[in-house]
């Protein structure tokens, strides 16, 4: 099967052989490593396991990082979930509990998915996870989704960057984002172009995001814009089963947010000289871990 070099080429290919983003993923790891479905299988199974438990653990009891500079969040937003009273449903609550769980793991050094980096591995499991459970999806289905979520973020690799130090926390937060929604249009039935116009509507939604970590860890602001991150995936997934189109091709999108992200001074890419990681807020605390 001929590999697809953009987006674009990838709905071509999909409409032309009658497959979905999720085949098209799981054929390609077939054909570039040998492997059968059965292999291939079991390979993702060990992904969603790991999600599965970076997506829990930190829900279950309060587990803080190693500088002790974040932690404990996942496990207020669960017993939140449990008080019933939140503003925006059990679904988006669940999603941002996953999402700060995952976060959190990975600041404490557990162990977690690097999907599609390690500062944004909260999203694609917490968003995957939360639809599966609300749609009463099998572990198959979700392994599914997450061959889905492939096939997008390889067209993102290709043409773009995953790296916060080349395009800012839109290229990790927002590459984890586009490939999630793309995921949960795939499981909801839509098309592999709906599927591309969802990664394109969060695209444009989180153009020009920097990247600024404080004291220059994985943790602060990054573990609630995973949180942020998976209500915009779930967000655009309705807007996208109701209908609405993007009206800038995902490959445009894609474009743009390379663009931007080698467009933003070295301050706001990841090398914690800009943005709320230089605030009054953001240096005191870099000197509370440090003690410079």
């Amino acid at each position: 099967m001929d590999i697809a070099k953009s987006g674009e080429e990838l709905i071509h290919i999909c409409e032309e052989q009658s497959i979905s983003l999720s085949e098209y993923a799981i054929i390609r790891e077939m054909e570039d490593n040998d492997l059968s479905r059965e292999e291939v299988f079991l390979k993702m199974k060990k992904t969603l396991d790991v999600m599965k438990d970076a997506a829990s653990e930190a829900r279950k009891k309060e587990i803080f990082s190693v500088s002790g500079l974040i932690g404990g969040d996942a496990y207020k937003m669960q017993q939140y979930l449990k008080s019933g009273n939140s503003l925006t449903g059990d679904t988006m609550v669940l999603a941002m509990s996953m999402a700060l769980s995952s976060s959190e793991v990975n600041a404490s050094m557990g162990k977690i998915v690097a999907c599609p980096t390690a500062g944004s591995c909260g999203i694609l499991p917490a968003v995957i996870l939360t639809a599966g459970e609300k749609l009463n999806k099998n572990d198959e289905e979700l392994m599914k989704a997450l061959f889905a979520a492939a096939a997008v973020g390889m067209i993102i690799g290709r043409n773009a960057t995953f790296a916060g130090a080349e395009g800012g926390c839109q290229a990790e937060c927002g590459s984890a984002s586009a490939m999630a929604a793309a995921a949960v249009v795939e499981m909801m039935g839509g098309t592999p172009k709906m599927s591309l116009d969802a990664g394109a509507i969060v695209f444009k939604n989180i153009l020009g995001l920097v990247c600024d970590p404080v004291a220059g860890l994985v943790e602060i602001p990054c573990a609630k814009r995973n949180a942020s991150g998976a209500i915009s995936a779930l967000c655009t997934v309705d807007l996208v089963m109701a209908g609405v189109e993007s009206k800038i091709p995902f490959d445009d999108t894609v474009s743009a947010m390379y663009k931007v992200g080698r467009s933003l001074p070295a301050e706001l890419r990841e090398t914690a000289l800009g943005g709320v990681a230089v605030t009054k807020a953001g240096l005191a605390l870099k000197k509370k871990v440090y003690g410079e």
